[in-house]
């Protein structure tokens, strides 16, 4: 069963057939944020958009430290983490073709509190940050689709913190493999125990036992470095109320297609 959100492919120029926005290369571009500003803002900006191949564990950008670029991801998945001085670290958001990787640029600021690292190898585009900050200033959409994005981030980031402290792993588990199979349409995550426990801010120990559990329901199947989904619907019963509560944010402040002009 396919996720029933952020269908980028889906949604591109909606009205236009076929022909979907294409990037600098021609390849197409499924990345929701830049397909929803009109096509005047999106030429302002396609010249500077530097096509990508990102890796597994390239870090966008690191705690602390100067936002250099703004990441606008076609494939893949990011993950937003927050890291202790002890070492440990904690999943606090993740990111798709539904959003952009730095979006304090996006309200001025050019440093963030968490590193920014891709978990699921793809593909994209990015910006420098001084060349987006110049480009906002003539691109009214393009800036209130990122605000909207920003607050959506927040309300996401808050809901993660909510459910990391008060529901049960198997909760918790489910919730993450909805969240990442909405962004990569795939029924099999190349994700390990071990990075699942890192994200979810657990021992891998809970995580393999609530990974057993789904998979003795026939929910999901747990393969060597992957995790393959079986039936999505009752995964989506499994997980806790967090789920369908960011589900909620993102058709509420969804952003659309930009209309044929």
């Amino acid at each position: 069963m396919q996720p029933k959100n952020l269908r980028g492919e889906k949604r591109i120029r909606e009205g236009q057939g076929s022909e979907a926005r294409r990037d600098v290369g021609g390849k197409p571009l499924v990345n929701e944020i830049l397909n929803s500003i009109p096509d005047n803002e999106y030429e302002l900006i396609r010249s500077d958009l530097e096509l990508l191949q990102l890796t597994h564990h390239l870090i966008l950008h690191e705690a602390g430290e100067k936002i250099e670029f703004a990441y606008f991801l076609n494939q893949g998945l990011a993950s937003l983490v927050v890291l202790t001085s002890d070492g440990r670290s904690v999943e606090i958001a993740i990111v798709g073709r539904e959003g952009m990787v730095g979006t304090p640029l996006a309200v001025g600021l050019h440093r963030g509190p968490y590193r920014s690292i891709m978990q699921i190898p793809g593909t994209g585009v990015r910006i420098r940050a001084e060349l987006l900050e110049q480009r906002m200033a003539e691109m009214p959409e393009l800036r209130l689709v990122l605000n909207r994005y920003v607050l959506v981030q927040g309300l996401q980031i808050a809901q993660i913190a909510a459910c990391n402290r008060l529901h049960e792993i198997e909760q918790r588990l489910a919730r993450w493999l909805l969240m990442c199979q909405d962004r990569v349409d795939s029924e099999f995550l190349p994700v390990t125990h071990e990075f699942l426990a890192q994200m979810l801010g657990t021992g891998r120990p809970s995580v393999s036992l609530a990974a057993g559990m789904l998979q003795r329901t026939g929910i999901i199947e747990n393969l060597r470095g992957a995790v393959r989904i079986l039936r999505r619907r009752e995964l989506e019963s499994a997980a806790c109320e967090c789920y369908h509560a960011i589900q909620h944010f993102n058709r509420t402040f969804e952003v659309r297609s930009a209309p044929s002009q």
